[in-house]
């Protein structure tokens, strides 16, 4: 029995689906932290594959080529200084106004007609270097202005603001899923970023736009005159920064990274130019200049002090470290199903099946993003499951970045009950249980759709 479980595909395969089991058991029905149990079921995993302890934790003399320590720095080290310099840039544009600025200034050029496709853009720009419950608390007061001066359904308002922050937080860095997927399966984040807009902006399209029109006529919410509009406490309003100020803080991250992606593709190798690309392109050196120009431009000049930007960097950090440590797990929980033979078996079995990557690694992430409810877990725990896999096909860089879309469309389907942004959507925008469920689980689901529709029409083409 041990031999067939360690040595033999079929063995392989019921230990594989045992240990995922396993983990939504403790994740879904314990209550435990997701890196707590990521952690005892990679451990358990290891032991019952047959590993080695000394492979699996190293000794007390040396650890540092465990597959523990390994798995968690080889990933932490790639994604830590982009995930947490990302959410830095986020708070000095949300603490500077700058999202009211933006949000404003799309209203007024999109017009009365078309301010639910404004607040969808808005959550899309705004969305990239926010997180998605940021985004909705910053955002929200401004959904229920427009939906009361437009007189339609807070609905109407609120589905592609909630379509822009989603597709962001799933497919484009700095966000933890995208970036942790891409360093677990090699992947440029440049390439990320291009792919996620070639697979996002379909998907907002087709959710954001045509679905949150269709719902919003049919789903008729009112804003309740309790809803809060005034300004948080201590936020600045004076002087607000100008539309084109945010708008290139925004963008200098996102150009630096595709110029240090293109300039090693088109610049001569070796080349002094070809340096430079590569320096300013490094995501954390693109995050960093991002930052500095943020901390300067929407900061000191305007007021604040190196304590004030002290304070608002330690704030918005504090939920960063979970992240790290859910991602950090995953990739250790992926570090053992490579190690124990699990990856190739899983290969082996695709192969056979005639099933295609693309389709199994969507089928895996839905599957854990329906079960625990975490788009982060889903992506971080099915590209470890698939990383072995992938490592045998020799996929190119588009190939693997479109997998990884492929994957970030699953971990956004379906949102329900167990998922906590489906409890502040229902909150902020005064929805009912069966309210929420048909426009916001169903908008994720569109969205799940139809970015992975967008992904394997691409992967068919490259």
């Amino acid at each position: 029995m041990i031999h067939w479980l360690q040595h033999t595909t079929g063995g392989l395969l019921t230990l594989a689906a045992v240990s995922i089991a396993v983990l939504l058991v403790l994740i879904i029905k314990l209550k435990l932290e997701p890196f707590i149990a990521l952690i005892v079921v990679g451990l358990l995993t290891a032991l019952a594959a047959g590993l080695p302890v000394g492979t699996i934790v190293g000794s007390a003399q040396k650890a540092s080529d465990s597959l523990l320590e390994k798995g968690f720095g080889s990933i932490l080290g790639h994604i830590t200084a982009i995930i947490g310099l990302g959410t830095i840039l986020g708070s000095i544009l949300e603490r500077s106004g700058g999202a009211k600025v933006l949000t404003g200034a799309l209203l007024r050029s999109f017009g009365e007609k078309r301010a639910p496709l404004a607040m969808g853009v808005a959550g899309f720009i705004f969305g990239i270097p926010v997180f998605f419950d940021i985004g909705i608390f910053v955002l929200a007061p401004l959904v229920y202005v427009a939906a009361k001066q437009g007189g339609k359904s807070l609905v109407l308002y609120a589905m592609p603001l909630l379509a822009g922050l989603s597709i962001t937080h799933a497919f484009l860095p700095p966000h933890p899923g995208p970036v942790a997927a891409a360093g677990l399966l090699h992947v440029e984040l440049g390439w990320i970023i291009l792919m996620g807009l070639a697979c996002g902006i379909p998907a907002f399209l087709i959710g954001g736009v045509l679905y949150s029109t269709w719902i919003g006529k049919r789903i008729v919410v009112d804003v309740p005159e309790d809803m809060v509009f005034a300004e948080e406490e201590g936020e600045r309003e004076e002087n607000p920064p100008s539309l084109g100020l945010v708008a290139s803080i925004i963008a200098v991250p996102l150009v630096l990274i595709l110029a240090g992606t293109f300039g090693s593709i088109w610049l001569p190798k070796g080349s002094a130019l070809a340096g430079v690309a590569a320096f300013i392109g490094t995501p954390a050196v693109a995050l960093t200049v991002a930052v500095l120009l943020a901390s300067w431009l929407l900061g000191l000049r305007r007021g604040f002090t190196g304590k004030d930007l002290n304070e608002l960097a330690a704030k918005s950090l504090r939920p960063v470290a979970m992240i790290l440590l859910v991602v950090g797990a995953g990739a250790f929980f992926g570090a053992v199903l490579s190690a124990t033979g699990i990856g190739k078996a899983v290969a082996d079995s695709l192969h056979d099946a005639g099933l295609p990557v693309l389709l199994a690694a969507y089928v895996i992430s839905c599957g854990m993003r329906i079960a625990q409810g975490s788009a982060t877990v889903a992506i971080v725990t099915t590209s470890g499951i698939i990383a072995p896999t992938v490592a045998q096909l020799g996929y190119s860089q588009i190939q693997l970045a479109l997998l990884v879309m492929a994957i970030s469309a699953g971990s956004i389907i379906a949102s329900h009950v167990n998922d906590g942004g489906f409890w502040i959507v229902s909150r902020y925008f005064n929805l009912t249980v069966p309210q929420t469920l048909k426009s916001w689980t169903a908008l994720e689901t569109v969205l799940s759709l139809s970015g992975f529709g967008a992904s394997a029409l691409l992967m068919a083409v490259v």
